[in-house]
């Protein structure tokens, strides 16, 4: 019973939690009910971009205007008066948002004004807001301000990540920036600290935290431990007390919170990837669980000469509604490309059903009225056509996946990314390997001058010992001559002896892919996939370095690689400085955090980890998402230095 307990309350994932605060906000901060009767309050909505990336990935249109959203604008817009309406405000309290909102209140724009902060506003610009309401004499109107904790965002049930508008201000190169001053350092920090912060207070639990010594995500575990610290000693305003606190998901058991640094996997971001998700990211543009496509319209029936069509631009929402991206996106490609086929076919054999009921009854041009009319022999066809919504939202998903995956697979054939895939899990995985390094960088056709230079870096940071100077030269001169910026690789060297004085290099564990014979189904002529030539690699479940250590902390296994983690309980007294944790028990929940960027390939490594283990639930989270394009172009910027 009490496992099935704990797994309802669980339920309640951070998305879920952060929706509900969301629509708590917009329903002016008392809390949504479902059912009552009458409509809702017409208002609008006013938030900035940090506003727009939080609501965006939780909420549509659709269910904004079920809130009584009208109007949603962005605060910096030319915004028209409506002098009968509340506005809900949804903005970080940085000068010049509480600047324009008190030129709001001056031009007298709304009826009320709700005013929340995304994050903790400062007791001076609140006096600001207060000086300009009392000379715009709209102090009755100012209804209600809130600070809502809420500056992070969520992407999945079990993933978040920091932010998406300033995210150069706590990416990867800025935390390695060689020429960082301390001043700057406690910016990055204090921007991740507060955003942590709001995590945890969305959570409703105080996490008990572990961190690697001597790297960023230490300077972030000293302040997130002072900040919370700080927060539960003031009794009277502190956000972890009794109501929230009962309702958390963790009410017996707190979360733990493992702090890893970037540094300690390089790798991972920069490895081609096989599963559905993380190759969405790599080769397309993938946002915020929005992904944006260019539809090439035919070129090659044109006659000679004229311009090519323009490429039309179309975007999808991958969301958590969407079952089928739900159920594949973690699964290996050639299975979403057998699935979307299996739907395609099951969903062409409900439609002809519908087709050949209506032209039995002699009602193909009949609407669905004079259909419902007749006797009750009609009710097989009733249900039929019932059924057509939901047939025709199967319809738009399948045309989806089918877009996505079809300009998926365009980049693997173009790039050979099964090859690239294949051969770096072999380097990471330390197995023979079948063909030089040599050969794949100077083969023209194997992927782009970046795919290459991807595959050397992996190499090259999985070299239990380094290349000699002489190889290096030759895998530099194969490597330009492919048209590869060595930028990066000049980073790499020094990241390599900095980390080789730290610590041994990290393993990958053992695991191969094997191939196996293509899939028959996805090779017949009828498939929309062609899929010739592309390799069938199934995957082995490995853990990868960030798994692992969430393996050792959460389950409390002694390991060398963990056994120095420092240990933080911002609810103990006394701050002890030690690594040795109070707690012996394993971890039910944990939140595992990467300091300086994750991917979709950790995230889809711990979500397989842990469907082994029964009801334990975990959390990825990252200080901005990035794929390897943009992570190889930090790299690179780090290199020019």
């Amino acid at each position: 019973m009490v496992g099935a307990k704990m797994a309802a309350a669980a339920a309640a994932s951070i998305r879920e939690r952060q929706t509900v605060a969301l629509k708590r906000m917009l329903n002016f901060n008392v809390p949504h009910i479902k059912n009552s009767t009458g409509e809702p309050v017409w208002k609008v909505l006013i938030y900035d971009r940090f506003g727009q990336d939080i609501i965006s990935p939780l909420l549509s249109v659709k269910e904004l205007r079920d809130m009584g959203i009208t109007l949603h604008l962005l605060l910096h817009s030319d915004r028209d008066p409506i002098p009968d309406v509340p506005a809900v405000y949804f903005v970080m309290p940085t000068e010049e948002n509480i600047d324009r909102m008190c030129q709001d209140l001056r031009n007298q724009l709304y009826e009320s004004y709700y005013l929340n902060f995304i994050s903790a506003i400062s007791r001076s610009k609140l006096e600001d807001i207060a000086n300009a309401a009392l000379a715009a004499s709209a102090v009755t109107q100012v209804a209600k301000v809130f600070d809502q904790y809420l500056n992070f965002i969520t992407l999945e049930d079990d993933m978040f990540v920091l932010c998406n508008q300033n995210k150069e201000l706590v990416s990867y190169r800025a935390i390695n920036r060689p020429d960082i001053t301390d001043t700057e350092m406690e910016t990055v920090m204090d921007t991740i600290v507060d955003s942590l912060f709001c995590f945890f207070v969305t959570l409703g639990a105080v996490p008990i935290i572990r961190c690697s010594r001597g790297t960023a995500a230490e300077m972030v575990a000293v302040k997130l431990d002072k900040k919370l610290r700080e927060n539960l000693r003031d009794a009277r305003n502190s956000l972890f007390t009794g109501d929230t606190l009962g309702a958390g998901q963790f009410s017996f058991q707190r979360p733990l919170l493992v702090l890893v640094d970037r540094n300690i996997d390089l790798a991972t971001p920069l490895h081609h990837t096989w599963t559905y998700q993380a190759l969405v990211h790599d080769v397309l543009d993938f946002h915020l669980n929005r992904v944006n496509l260019e539809e090439s319209s035919g070129v090659e029936n044109s006659p000679a000469g004229a311009r090519p069509k323009r490429k039309n631009k179309k975007s999808y929402d991958l969301t958590p509604v969407d079952k089928f991206w739900q159920k594949h996106k973690g699964s290996p490609f050639p299975e979403v490309a057998e699935s979307v086929q299996q739907e395609l076919e099951s969903y062409r054999a409900q439609e002809d059903e519908v087709k050949r009921l209506k032209s039995i009854m002699g009602l193909e041009g009949e609407d669905e009225g004079a259909i419902s009319m007749l006797s009750d022999n009609t009710a097989k066809l009733t249900s039929a056509v019932s059924s057509l919504p939901e047939l025709l939202e199967k319809k738009r998903l399948i045309d989806l996946h089918t877009n996505v995956a079809t300009a998926v697979l365009e980049h693997i054939k173009a790039r050979k990314l099964d090859v690239y895939f294949e051969y770096e899990e072999k380097i990471m995985s330390k197995t023979t390997l079948d063909k030089s390094l040599l050969d794949i960088i100077s083969d023209p056709d194997a992927g782009t001058p970046e795919d290459k230079m991807r595959l050397f870096l992996i190499y090259y940071i999985s070299a239990q010992q380094a290349p000699s100077e002489a190889d290096l030269e030759q895998y530099k001169k194969a490597l330009t001559d492919a048209g590869c910026n060595l930028n990066p690789l000049q980073y790499i060297k020094q990241w390599k002896a900095f980390a080789k004085m730290a610590s041994a290099p990290t393993s990958y564990g053992n695991t191969t892919t094997k191939p196996m014979g293509l899939l028959s189904r996805v090779m017949n002529t009828g498939s929309q996939f062609v899929m010739e030539g592309v390799k069938n690699l199934v995957l082995k479940q490995q853990n990868l370095p960030v798994t692992r250590i969430l393996d050792n902390l959460m389950e409390m296994k002694s390991n060398p690689e963990t056994d120095d983690y420092r240990y933080f309980d911002p609810k103990m007294l006394r701050g002890n400085d030690s690594s040795v944790p109070r707690n012996k028990n394993p971890f039910q929940e944990a939140i595992v955090f990467v300091v300086g960027g994750g991917n979709y390939i950790e995230y889809q490594n711990l979500v397989d980890y842990i469907k082994g283990k029964q009801g334990k639930h975990i959390l990825y989270g990252c200080s901005e998402l990035f794929n390897a394009t943009q992570f190889i172009k930090q790299l690179s910027q780090l290199g020019q230095k």
